[in-house]
């Protein structure tokens, strides 16, 4: 049977996931994970609450997915070290520098990929395993044919979400919330700006175009065991653990009993959280406008559901553990009870029984007083008596003798696993040479107009193609002047994989190729292309720099997210590059909005029109069609830094100016203004270069 893996954002969620069945809980404490607004644990109670786990016989898994700065890394590592100490089963993680230093200082601790690495194809998640990565989680967007291939050929675990809200973005990707309000979802500071109304095309109107309903497969659970997934992951960490009680015992129930739901579940489950109803369309591969919904601010609370649900599991314990007992009470010899858990078996021993003055002991009042384990995590299933006859104990050295013996399995059922534990390592010396007075100047475009013989007079070093322009361009008119790299689209599928590989054999002119996706790097391997990380790589600090290194990139691209000091500050390890020109990418998205509202059906193309998302302060957002029919949302606004100084003194090798919705004209322009100094002519931000993220 898969395994069950619930929420568990404060205790009393802990509680009402492990007693109403949860196989496994994920949670956090401190402010390393992606749901930092969640109650969370402080160590002592992450502990007692490892504690209370595994005597119940559930896993405890540490969620550790944000991404990190190198001030924060002795932090990780502390929590990482006192995680392995307290025997929790696995850490999830997102950061590339934290992938690293959990394997230098807590080794024996296995690793999970989170959905925050972005992973959707065969390739990343056997590139995951190949890291040592113990479980990959998918991203929602997948289909169930899409989750099945990778189940086949995957030799990690791998688990898929089932239940819960959807992020319209694919996670791991999204910078919206950050780059309009400083809170990073990267950072488990999400503020949900999906969740506001906008326009698509036209004025805010109160739709809600990019606010998916939740996700609910409990009708798909046995199709979901058969094409092998290992676990089933329920999200609500910041749901109240009435919420947890009814979407774990449905499931668990669905699960024991292989069946879907019936009319009072079905209803049950919306009751207790939903926009307007579910959907299930990323898993049957039908997206669409029918995927989304809303929830309006004074739903009321389903008072008689959770009344119900807090008996699940606010009076008794319900989850216990069977035990058998064997008691021995002979004349002259220390009385002795075994107890077993089947995994675990132990005796512990007493007062010798004395001979009886009135009535002697009976085997059944002797199995009555061991069976009453009530107050514990254990319930005994048989007693078997060896009894001399003529003899008398108390009901207190009775107790004294369960009581002992049960406190004795509680102790070895909760006992820490031997764990390595290393002190943090140093990094090592840079080796990436000396830092560039000025960056070297890069640029990428999104249209095939954007490459003109104008724009490669300005010399830029390098140029950013998309795929899709490939062979739609040509490039070897201009590599006596420039170099090229081909950009892979940040999302894509395992059947493209052959096809991408193909493409970049035949292309002439490629330098390079840009990786964005751990899935990336099976396909360009042994092209011979110089390998650059891409943004969505998301680093974020210096040991990610050195993974990528040992990884055989030969730069990165660091996150749009770091401040121009925390840049600067970066161990360069490979030659950085930084986006200091462009309107940001804030989305990517597998349902999109254009098509949504024009009824496209991928052969319209009306993503190759001008489109924008409209919010309720007038700011347009223009929406670019990406590869697969997906859509990119782009910032209202360009950064726009040729006026500072700060990017030139970050210690980069390339300064990069992302074109998007620019004119030919334009792009030549601002590739000027760059290289000889000028200003900007319309609206610009400063990013966050200068504000940084929560």
């Amino acid at each position: 049977m898969a395994e069950l893996l619930c929420p568990a954002g404060g205790r009393d969620s802990l509680i009402a996931a492990v007693q109403c069945g949860a196989d496994a809980v994920y949670m956090g404490f401190g402010a390393f994970n992606a749901r930092r607004n969640a109650k969370n644990f402080t160590d002592e109670e992450y502990h007692e609450a490892v504690r209370y786990c595994h005597e119940r016989g559930v896993k405890v898994f540490l969620t550790l997915n944000t991404l990190l700065t190198d001030r924060e890394m002795e932090a990780a590592a502390d929590a990482l070290r006192r995680a392995s100490e307290m025997g929790v089963d696995a850490v999830l993680v997102q950061d590339w520098g934290v992938l690293t230093l959990a394997r230098e200082v807590a080794p024996d601790l296995p690793v999970h990929a989170s959905t925050q690495m972005s992973i959707h194809t065969l390739g990343g998640a056997q590139y995951a395993a190949d890291l040592g990565m113990e479980r990959v989680v998918l991203s929602r967007e997948l289909n169930k044919e899409e989750i099945a291939e990778i189940c086949r050929g995957c030799s990690a675990e791998v688990e898929a979400f089932v239940h819960g809200a959807l992020c319209m973005c694919y996670s791991g990707q999204c910078t919206m919330s950050a780059l309009i309000g400083q809170r990073s979802g990267n950072r488990g500071a999400c503020a949900q700006p999906c969740r506001l109304p906008y326009g698509v095309n036209g004025p805010c109107r109160g739709e809600h175009p990019l606010s998916l309903k939740d996700m609910n497969l409990s009708t798909h659970l046995g199709e979901m065991e058969e094409m092998g997934l290992d676990c089933l992951k329920l999200e609500g960490r910041m749901k109240r653990p009435e919420y947890v009680a009814v979407i774990t015992h449905i499931y668990r129930r669905l699960l024991e009993e292989h069946r879907g739901p019936t009319t009072e579940e079905r209803v049950a489950l919306e009751q207790a959280f939903s926009r307007s109803g579910f959907t299930e369309g990323y898993y049957l591969g039908k997206k669409g406008p029918k995927m989304f919904g809303t929830r309006p601010e004074n739903t009321p609370e389903p008072k008689e559901l959770f009344a119900w649900a807090r008996t699940l599991y606010e009076k008794e314990d319900r989850r216990t553990v069977p035990v058998t007992m064997e008691v021995a009470l002979r004349s002259g010899e220390a009385a002795s009870l075994t107890v077993s858990d089947g995994a675990n078996t132990l005796t512990v021993t007493g007062d010798v029984p004395e001979t009886a003055r009135n009535r002697a002991l009976t085997e059944e009042e002797v199995s009555q007083r061991l069976s009453k384990t009530g107050g514990t995590a254990y319930r005994c299933e048989q007693v078997n008596v060896v009894l001399d006859e003529g003899l008398m104990m108390s009901a207190g050295a009775l107790n004294g003798l369960r009581r002992e013996a049960l406190e004795q399995l509680a102790a070895r059922r909760t006992a820490p696993p031997l764990r390595h534990e290393n002190p943090t390592p140093e990094l090592p010396e840079e080796t990436a040479g000396e830092w560039c007075d000025v960056p070297a100047l890069t640029v990428s475009i999104a249209r095939a107009e954007q490459l003109t013989e104008e724009l490669v007079s300005q010399c830029p070093e390098m140029i950013y193609v998309p795929f899709e322009l490939l062979g739609k361009v040509d490039l070897r008119a201009y590599t006596d002047r420039t170099k090229f790299c081909a950009v892979l689209p940040r999302i894509f599928r395992t059947r493209d994989e052959e096809h991408f590989r193909a493409v970049l054999k035949k292309t002439e002119g490629l330098s390079a190729v840009a990786v964005g996706n751990l899935g990336h790097l099976p396909i360009v391997e042994g092209l011979g292309l110089e390998v650059r990380g891409d943004f969505g790589m998301n680093v974020f600090n210096s040991r990610a720099l050195a993974f990528m290194k040992d990884c055989g990139f030969n730069s990165a691209t660091v996150s749009f997210e770091l401040r121009h000091q925390q840049v600067r500050d970066l161990a360069k390890y490979l030659p950085c590059e930084a986006v200091v020109y462009g309107r940001l990418p804030l989305m990517i998205m597998e349902n999109c909005p254009i098509g949504n509202a024009g009824n496209c059906h991928g052969d319209k193309r009306l993503c190759e029109g001008e489109n924008t998302l409209t919010d309720r302060t007038g700011a347009r957002f223009p929406m670019m069609g990406q590869y697969g029919c997906r859509c990119e949302i782009e910032n209202s606004m360009p950064v726009f830094l040729a006026d500072k100084e700060e990017w030139k003194r970050c210690g980069l090798r390339w300064a990069r100016l992302r074109f998007t919705t620019e004119s030919p004209r334009e792009c030549v322009e601002i590739l000027r203004s760059y290289r000889e100094g000028g200003n900007f002519n319309g609206e610009f931000t400063r990013g966050l270069f200068y504000r940084g993220v929560e």
